[in-house]
């Protein structure tokens, strides 16, 4: 029987600032009749754009030589006709973020009526009948009341099963898989991967899984292939990828995990930061006179203790109150209960009183490029922060901002440059500087590692564990992923709804959780039986 998917010898090429530039060298591989072969590499590595070009989705600027072939029909250099047969229909895809793929204006019944119709000529009660049975068939509950939402109305993983739902409603032999899973929470993530596994078996699906995250490779596929500057430097079964890898690429992505465990805490650190009973809950205003009428419930009666040196790690799910119980330790949102920075009580200071406070408390973001200002060097992004705080005495803000990025392993040579210059690692290690130079006590980290790859997102919990060795560092460390939260973190505190349901040292957590969800969390996390 022939291949579902062979592509054979893909070279793939974009004209850029007047030269030639290579994406794809040579890529030969197969998918079988009901397997999984997952794509693997860091971001650049030409995963997704050779899952792009099997139905000719890559622009005109895009020079594609080589062979792919779709149950023995030639894609490459195939009519626009003969692609349009082919996507949606047989070849369909699953992007990473679903909010840029599905149309905000649209309800979920009118997006999946439009490939009904489109594709099988169903209209009217028969294409919502047929919308019905995938929404159910991929989980989501209550499906009739769904059909009138719009997508920002439904969660990350409703969102990310409407998409498969979309995928699925032209009976595809291929699922394209980019990175499904990356934006999700542990949990949801879990959830999702046993559905496409579940799918695959139910619906006897092949599926092109692309991904960076060895842990879910080893969940899901059937064979891998790893990719590297353009190229597959190996490939074959699973098992035998993971058990014996021959490729010193393929062994530092398997060994790129977070490592280690926190240093000890000096019995007579100080106290840096600390919160009693603190809550915040956000008004819900109805009616002409604006009432309130009941209240969001952010976050409740959370209270914590953090010291120098010593990191809190703050995990749970989206929607259970971590960014917001950070935002309002800084004083950026409203608050009630004691916040105490340093043995002093921050929550009422006047705010010129509290900018000058502001100094010992920094915050590093998720998203390196949402925070750093594409209009600005990165002199001006690092020092900004100086202009604001007053520079040391006897110091000049050059050698300031030099002295940091070369701290946090930046050439100081490349001041001069813009973020945009910059790969997702390094915008995160100028986020880093820009909060480290003033010289803080505490750090708040919001999920700092989220976005990144695996690689380099063990080169940054390096930096930040021998950051806070050097200079005694107070972190709040958020994230949903504990394997980071495992390397870095003493204390840990898990939310859920805005309520904190179980807190303790790292060691004795991951050891003996007490609660069901902190359970479920490390089930989602560690759990190695997810495939059919």
């Amino acid at each position: 029987m022939n291949p579902v998917l062979e592509v054979a010898g893909l070279n793939i090429g974009f004209r850029q600032d007047g030269r030639d530039v290579s994406a794809v060298r040579g890529v030969s591989f197969t998918v079988g009749k009901g397997e999984t072969v997952a794509l693997v590499g860091e971001s650049g590595s030409g995963k997704s754009v050779t899952a792009l070009s099997t139905v000719g989705l890559l622009p005109d600027s895009a020079k594609v030589t080589g062979s792919v072939r779709y149950l023995g029909q030639e894609m490459i250099g195939a009519s626009q006709a003969q692609l349009r047969a082919v996507r949606g229909n047989d070849i369909s895809f699953i992007f990473q973020e679903p909010m840029t793929s599905l149309n905000p204006l649209h309800t979920i019944e009118r997006q999946l009526a439009e490939s009904l119709s489109l594709h099988q000529g169903l209209n009217g009660a028969a294409a919502r009948a047929r919308s019905l049975e995938l929404l159910d068939k991929v989980g989501i509950r209550d499906a009739e009341s769904r059909l009138s939402a719009y997508p920002h109305q439904l969660s990350g993983g409703q969102r990310q099963r409407v998409m498969i739902a979309m995928a699925l409603a032209n009976g595809p032999e291929l699922l394209v898989a980019d990175e499904p899973t990356t934006a999700l929470d542990v949990t949801i993530q879990a959830q999702i991967l046993a559905l496409l596994a579940d799918l695959k078996k139910t619906e006897g699906l092949s599926l092109l899984f692309i991904t960076h995250d060895l842990g879910i490779v080893r969940r899901i596929a059937d064979r891998v292939c790893v990719m590297q500057g353009g190229e597959i430097v190996e490939q074959g079964p699973t098992a035998d990828i993971f058990a014996n890898p021959a490729h010193p690429y393929t062994q530092k992505l398997l060994a790129a995990e977070p490592q280690g465990r926190p240093d000890p805490v000096p019995a007579d650190a100080p106290v840096v930061a600390e919160t009693q009973h603190l809550r915040v809950w956000f008004p819900i205003h109805a009616g002409f006179l604006r009432k309130v009428v009941g209240h969001v419930k952010a976050v409740n009666d959370a209270s914590l203790t953090v010291r120098a040196g010593e990191t809190l790690g703050i995990v749970g799910e989206s929607g259970s109150g971590k960014t917001t119980l950070a935002l309002a330790m800084l004083r950026l949102i409203d608050s009630t209960g004691r916040i105490a920075v340093l043995s002093r009580d921050i929550q009422n200071l006047a705010p010129k009183a509290m900018r000058d406070r502001r100094r010992d408390m920094q915050i590093v973001f998720q998203d390196p490029y949402g925070s750093l200002s594409p209009r600005m060097t990165v002199a001006e992004i690092i020092a900004e922060g100086l202009g604001v705080h007053g520079l040391e005495p006897g110091r000049n803000r050059a050698e300031m901002v030099a002295e940091i990025m070369a701290e946090v392993g930046l050439d100081p040579a490349t001041s001069a440059r813009y973020p945009h210059e910059f790969s997702g690692g390094q915008k995160q290690r100028i986020a880093i500087a820009r909060a480290m130079i003033l010289r803080p006590k505490l750090v708040l980290l919001d999920e700092p590692t989220s976005a990144l790859d695996m690689t380099v997102q063990v080169q940054i919990v390096d930096l930040l564990r021998d950051l806070q060795r050097k200079w005694g560092l107070a972190y709040i460390f958020i994230s949903h992923d504990l394997r980071v939260i495992r390397a870095l973190a003493h204390k840990v505190m898990v939310m859920k709804n805005g309520d904190v349901v179980e807190a303790g040292t790292g060691a004795d957590l991951f050891a003996n959780p007490q609660t069901d969800y902190t359970r479920a969390l490390m089930a989602a996390a560690f759990g190695d039986n997810l495939r059919p």
